[in-house]
């Protein structure tokens, strides 16, 4: 009878000892919810790249990260920066940290990447000083607008130029009323912004 009860003592014991590991197991369950959730919102970003681009950023990215913590903040940029022989000051670098909505992971580096290069980040004065490179006397030369636009920078397509054209005001002798033309740019984009935030 011995035999049986230390039988069922040990059966006894193994149940009790069962449900420890059974949180570990909830807790990887739950951190492959979160990362499977963080592949499919970085999945368009990394669409935006090809696989040379995400492969060379990540290379990047990882010896800007020089805690190795997965995290770029400012000791890291800091870091980088004395590295390229450069001293940064406290100002730029938390300016380029409050850059990202969050930390600074390797999605979020190549998302602000994407930002940076699709334009989207140009802000008023960029589009203003860009337009009055072209400005002589308050009106830009229609033609040379064109060329430039189709010749330089994101090539325009000559319909991508004449369905831009269709927007402003040209007068009878081909010239654009610059500040017509920049006041309908930064009106357009103020309203759009303005309605993405009704939107939300």
């Amino acid at each position: 009878m011995e035999k049986k009860k230390k039988k069922k003592s040990t059966k006894e014991e193994a149940p009790a000892e069962a449900p420890a590991p059974a949180p570990a197991a909830e807790a990887k369950r739950e951190s492959s919810r979160g990362s499977r959730k963080a592949k499919r919102t970085g999945s368009n970003v990394f669409s935006m790249f090809s696989q040379k681009q995400v492969a060379e950023f990540k290379e990047a990215f990882q010896l800007m990260d020089h805690d190795k913590d997965g995290i770029i903040g400012k000791n890291d940029l800091r870091a980088t920066f004395d590295s390229l022989g450069r001293l940064a000051s406290d100002k730029e670098l938390d300016e380029m940290v409050n850059e990202a909505p969050g930390p600074i992971n390797f999605t979020q580096l190549l998302t602000l990447f994407a930002a940076r290069m699709s334009g989207g980040s140009d802000d008023d004065d960029v589009v203003i000083n860009a337009f009055k490179t072209f400005d002589n006397d308050g009106k830009i030369d229609s033609e040379k607008l064109r060329h430039a636009l189709m010749t330089w920078g994101d090539k325009f397509s000559g319909d991508e130029v004449d369905d831009a054209y269709e927007q402003m005001v040209i007068d009878d002798k081909g010239f654009i009323d610059t500040q017509k033309l920049i006041t309908m740019l930064t009106a357009s984009a103020e309203e759009g912004e303005g309605e993405e935030g009704e939107a939300a």
